[in-house]
């Protein structure tokens, strides 16, 4: 008679199976998420060349980490050359914590699916040719930390809804061309005049009660 293996030992295989399967499904569905920002983006220098998708997860992706779990955290390409223009499928990446595209000539409108990612701590999209308007889903990312949007073509008001980011140390929204008032309350309160300087139509910060802030718009 073959010897019978304890159930509690069977029962902890199955849970490690599961469990394995359930972090390669996350590291797909990334996966999947970030190759289909690689299909948005013109890519002069091939730095993305290792965004491989028949590999497993992206962690061995250049310019993707993952934490211990193998759950993309960060994503950096900052001044890498790229062009083209961030769609809403980045959103899926929902332990990110760190979204750094800076420095390139990114178009396009900033998407609102990016309110969705709460872990966000950094948003650095500086120095592209981002049009349209600040999404006011942002102020979803209540574990914001720095928003750095200056030096693109942003237009329309700051929402004034991003003054219930109470994390929010940074924030630099300069040399766009935005309008209305700058908010007072929450960390705007905080905030150097010089984080929105050269807005041409912006009006400096708001007038409670007597003038709205999108006032000018």
């Amino acid at each position: 008679m073959a010897p019978r293996v304890p159930s509690l030992l069977v029962g902890a295989v199955f849970l490690l199976l599961g469990l394995a399967a359930g972090v390669a499904r996350a590291s797909n569905e990334e996966g999947d998420a970030l190759y289909a920002l690689r299909m948005r983006l013109s890519d002069p220098n091939g730095v993305l060349q290792s965004w491989d998708p028949t590999l497993v997860n992206p962690c061995t992706w250049f310019h993707v980490t993952c934490d211990h779990a193998s759950r993309v955290v960060r994503l950096d390409l900052g001044n890498s050359n790229v062009s083209g223009s961030i769609g809403p499928e980045i959103s899926r990446l929902v332990n990110l914590q760190y979204l750094e595209l800076y420095r390139n000539n990114l178009g396009g409108e900033i998407p609102k699916e990016l309110g969705k990612l709460k872990n966000l701590i950094s948003l650095d999209l500086y120095a592209n040719k981002l049009t349209g308007r600040i999404p006011k889903s942002l102020s979803k990312l209540s574990s914001l930390r720095f928003m750095r949007l200056n030096n693109n073509k942003l237009a329309g008001s700051i929402p004034g809804e991003l003054a219930k980011l109470t994390n929010l140390k940074v924030i630099d929204l300069s040399n766009n061309d935005l309008c209305g008032t700058i908010p007072v309350d929450g960390p705007f309160s905080t905030f150097p005049l010089r984080s929105f300087e050269n807005n041409s139509r912006l009006n400096g910060p708001e007038l409670q009660g007597l003038v709205p802030y999108d006032f000018g718009c």
